[in-house]
């Protein structure tokens, strides 16, 4: 390794928080890290991070280098996108973060179509519904669904999120069909864990808000399994209809409430603002956001969302 190398290091090391996370992301032995940091600041003839058996730490010194370095390495890999872009060759590797249904049920088809044209890609994705430290996970991209409050991260829009109020044609058989959202209260509500249903939202065509306070019958933090329950008749529930399309398009499951609908979301790629980012990762988003789209195919094949 160079010096050029070397900063990458020290970068890595800074923004990961310890040697043994930069290690672990860069795939390199912990000792390997601690030399080319070695090397880097023998190089400079200044300390740059204070280490213990325990903890490292930035020096002041050691700051204002990662912010010019980290510049400097984003004009580098800025310069090798540009020359790799007109060469159209995408290769490397991503590290991906991504919620479990959406990822399995839509994003791990549509990468593996992205896959097949660029066969010298390697990715890695971790399925996931927890919020997880993207800088210090080593992750290039996540996606996440709802709202955005981390400003260090930037983000891009892939396809709008919509959610559907549904049950079993046999459940509301028995119980009956809601007409109003009032009548929510008097049903068995399957809740997925971070819906909040005291308090739920709903706005009817004049742009009328009306909020109803429904206690659940059952809850789970994934939306595969309060499907499952849904299907087979134990209540009502609220779902993001990228989980429930099939299911109402075979009549499965029955929208309610149609004349009414829910606060809008969207799904978000992101990814560090203080990392430049690769030709590779704009290249996949790019094509997620053109495969998706405003009208997603899941919404197109329903007849709520249709027009």
């Amino acid at each position: 390794m160079g010096q050029l190398e070397d900063m990458y290091v020290f970068v890595r090391v800074v923004e990961a928080g310890s040697i043994t996370q930069a290690a672990a992301q860069l795939n390199l032995a912990k000792s390997a890290v601690s030399k080319r940091l070695v090397e880097l600041e023998n190089r400079l003839g200044s300390k740059l991070i204070n280490r213990t058996t325990r903890t490292s730490s930035i020096t002041e010194t050691g700051n204002q280098y990662y912010q010019r370095v980290k510049v400097l390495l984003n004009d580098i890999d800025s310069l090798n996108d540009e020359i790799t872009y007109k060469t159209e060759v995408v290769e490397g590797s991503l590290k991906i973060s991504a919620p479990l249904s959406f990822g399995i049920g839509h994003l791990a088809s549509a990468i593996g179509v992205f896959m097949h044209q660029h066969p010298s890609l390697n990715i890695n994705i971790d399925f996931s519904d927890e919020k997880i430290d993207i800088i210090e996970g080593g992750y290039d991209l996540a996606f996440r669904i709802g709202s955005l409050p981390d400003s260090s991260l930037q983000a891009r829009k892939i396809t709008p999120i919509r959610h559907v109020i549904c049950a079993s044609p046999d459940y509301l058989e028995r119980q009956g069909t809601p007409a109003t959202p009032q009548e929510l209260t008097t049903h068995q509500m399957l809740k997925y864990g971070r819906w909040p249903l005291a308090g739920l939202s709903l706005l009817d065509h004049t742009g009328h808000q009306h909020l109803v306070n429904v206690e659940s019958y059952f809850n789970a933090n994934n939306g595969d399994a309060l499907k499952q329950l849904a299907l087979s008749g134990h209540g009502i529930t609220i779902l993001p209809t990228f989980i429930v399309w099939e299911a109402l398009k075979r009549k499965d499951l029955v929208s309610i409430l149609d004349n009414y609908s829910l606060p809008s979301m969207s799904a978000y790629v992101i990814y560090p603002a203080t990392r430049y980012l690769p030709n590779k990762a704009r290249r996949l988003i790019d094509f997620l956001i053109d495969r998706f789209g405003e009208n997603p195919y899941w919404d197109k094949s329903t007849e709520i969302f249709k027009n």
